[in-house]
C-alpha cells in the first residue's frame, strides 16, 4: 500500500499532530511524513526526540519555541526555499494551537509556501466531545492572561457567548481559575478534563463552587481542559 501513496511535496510545511498522552493516538500518515520529511521542527527537541525514537525514526531536529520563533521562522522559510519538506510538531497535539507554531505557519503562508495539516490528537476536541456540554457551537479561549485584572476582564467579556467556552489551564492555576469562574459564572455547568488519553484521565463535572471544594481537598495534577456551558445552556 505504501508504494501507492504520493511522495511528499517539496517546499511544504507539514503540520503533524502528535499524541497528547497515549502514544497509540499517532496516525499512520503522521508516521509516514515524519519518516519521509527532511527535517522535524519541534517546540522541544528533547521531547520530540523521544517520540521519534519510540517509533524508530531518526531525523534532524530543529528547535522552535516562544523566544526564538522569529529567528527560526526565517530559517524554516529559507529551508522551504531550498525545496525541503519540513514536519512541524508541538510537544503534544496539533501544532499551531496554543503554541509558537502559529507564527511559523503565518510566516510560511506569507512567503507563499504550501502548508498542509496532518490532523490527529487535540486536547481541545478530546475534552469537548466527552464533556457532555454542547458541541454545536463553542468558543476556544486557550490560556487566560496571568494577571488577575486581565483574567477577570476576559471572563467578563465572555459572559454573553452562547456556545461552550473552552480553556486550557495548568495544575498550578486551576484552583485560581475555579475561584474566578465561581465569581463570574456561578450557575454555569463546568467540566474539568485532566490527563486526557493518559492512565489517570478524569472528568469532573459540576458547578464552579462544587469543583472548587474538590480542588481544595485534592491535589489535581496534569494539564487541564476546562469547559463552561454557554449562556442559556
Amino acid at each position: 500500500m505504501d508504494a501507492a501513496l504520493p511522495p511528499l511535496t517539496a517546499s511544504t510545511l507539514y503540520l503533524v499532530a502528535t499524541p497528547i498522552g497515549n502514544l497509540e493516538d499517532i496516525t499512520l500518515r503522521a508516521l509516514r511524513i515524519l519518516r519521509e520529511c527532511d527535517v522535524v521542527a519541534a517546540e522541544d527537541t528533547r521531547h520530540s526526540g523521544q517520540l521519534l525514537k519510540h517509533f524508530g525514526i531518526s531525523k534532524p531536529l530543529l528547535s522552535y519555541f516562544q523566544f526564538n520563533e522569529a529567528r527560526r521562522s526565517e530559517e524554516i522559510i529559507e529551508r522551504l526555499r531550498r525545496g525541503e519538506k519540513i514536519a512541524l510538531v508541538t510537544d503534544a497535539g496539533s501544532p499551531g494551537i496554543s503554541d509558537p507554531g502559529e507564527r511559523v505557519v503565518k510566516a510560511a503562508i506569507a512567503a507563499g509556501f504550501r502548508v498542509e495539516s496532518v490532523p490527529g490528537a487535540c486536547a481541545l476536541i478530546a475534552g469537548l466531545t466527552a464533556s457532555g456540554l454542547a458541541t454545536d457551537e463553542f468558543h476556544f479561549v486557550s490560556f487566560l492572561p496571568h494577571k488577575s485584572g486581565q483574567r477577570r476582564n476576559k471572563l467578563e467579556a465572555l459572559k454573553a457567548i452562547e456556545g461552550t467556552l473552552v480553556f486550557y489551564e495548568s495544575p498550578y492555576r486551576i484552583e485560581k481559575l475555579l475561584g474566578e469562574l465561581n465569581e463570574v459564572f456561578p450557575e454555569r455547568e463546568v467540566v474539568l478534563a485532566r490527563e486526557l488519553t493518559k492512565k489517570f484521565e478524569e472528568f469532573l463535572r459540576g458547578k464552579p463552587s462544587a469543583l472548587l471544594e474538590i480542588a481544595k481537598k485534592r491535589s489535581l495534577k496534569g494539564e487541564f481542559v476546562v469547559l463552561v456551558s454557554g449562556v442559556g445552556s
